[in-house]
């Protein structure tokens, strides 16, 4: 049997978009919201298995790594997440480079040579690196519009992966990608999936709307802290939120602050574009908190660490 693994995110998505375009393969997907990255733990493999990983820590994964190794399996895990240390099995390849201005479509992009550059300009776009989806687009010669078609699917996508759960999504991730994956070509899907980015268009514009309403909790001259209600659009927005005020302004880190129906917050932290560095390293001070240098964010922050949060991020980046 084979698994294919992904973040439920636009880079997880388009960077499997890509390899199952140049390597069809029947496979179990496993997916979930795009802060559901545990995701080895679902996967019970045996031998000669093919297990593909993309755009999840191999960190977060080690142990159910190692385990599914064991089992027999052999493991593409491709990332652009803080790693680790990488086991070393000749049944395990990787492709991981944690670079502040690389994701896993990027990735997936170079070791396919280009081959569905579009969806790979998609993914990075999604993933809110606008320079480098810029720069892997120029091979493609595309028309100023055709190109910002292509940044506005990414933005979607990416849209759609937030939420606490997957009833707060507009389409599952599962579901998602397979409306997607037939497509060698994003415009196609634009054209002929025309519902379906229509509602995730709708869908994205109606819940940015409310955000932009929404007056900081806390700012100062570097940083700035939205705090945004337990409220199922809010979840969907938290991510997407964060990287609209990250290129509003540049200079500034951000945070948004979602609430979650324990009481406690789902907090996602974009580093400043002009310095994108330490997301990861200050979100991994608590319990469920990871992700990249650009960008990171804390699962689950108990509400009484809010203050505190809040402390570290302006002292971090002050």
């Amino acid at each position: 049997m084979n698994y294919d693994v992904f973040n439920g995110d636009a880079d997880g998505l388009c960077a499997l978009v890509q390899l199952r375009q140049a390597e069809p393969r029947d496979a179990v997907l496993v997916t979930g919201v795009k802060r559901d990255i545990e995701l080895l733990g679902q996967v019970r493999a045996t031998p000669g298995d093919q297990v593909t990983v993309l755009d999840v820590s191999l960190d977060k994964n080690r142990n159910d790594l190692e385990r599914v190794l064991a089992e027999g399996a052999s493991v593409f895990y491709c990332d652009h997440h803080f790693a680790g240390e990488i086991p070393r099995n000749p049944q395990l390849h990787t492709l991981i480079n944690p670079a502040a201005d690389v994701c896993t479509s990027l990735l997936v992009n170079n070791y396919l040579q280009g081959a569905y550059r579009a969806w790979a300009v998609v993914g990075t776009f999604g993933d809110n690196l606008r320079d480098s989806a810029h720069r892997i687009a120029r091979p493609l010669a595309l028309a100023e519009a055709d190109l910002q078609q292509l940044e506005n699917l990414g933005i979607y996508i990416n849209y759609n992966g937030y939420g606490s759960r997957l009833e707060d999504l507009h389409f599952t991730p599962e579901a998602l990608y397979r409306l997607i994956s037939p497509f060698s070509d994003p415009f196609a899907f634009m054209q002929e999936g025309a519902e379906h980015f229509e509602r995730l268009e709708t869908g994205y514009h109606e819940d940015m709307t409310a955000a932009g309403k929404l007056a900081p909790e806390y700012r100062d001259s570097a940083t700035a802290v939205y705090l945004l209600p337990e409220a199922a659009w809010a979840r969907r927005v938290s991510g997407v939120f964060g990287n609209d005020l990250a290129n509003a302004e540049p200079e500034r880190a951000h945070a948004v602050v979602t609430g979650k129906t324990d009481g406690n917050f789902l907090v996602s932290v974009r580093a400043p574009l002009a310095n994108k560095t330490g997301a990861d390293v200050l979100c991994r001070q608590f319990p469920s908190g990871g992700g990249r240098a650009a960008a990171a964010g804390i699962n689950d922050l108990p509400a009484d660490e809010l203050p505190v949060f809040i402390d570290r991020f302006a002292a971090f980046y002050g």
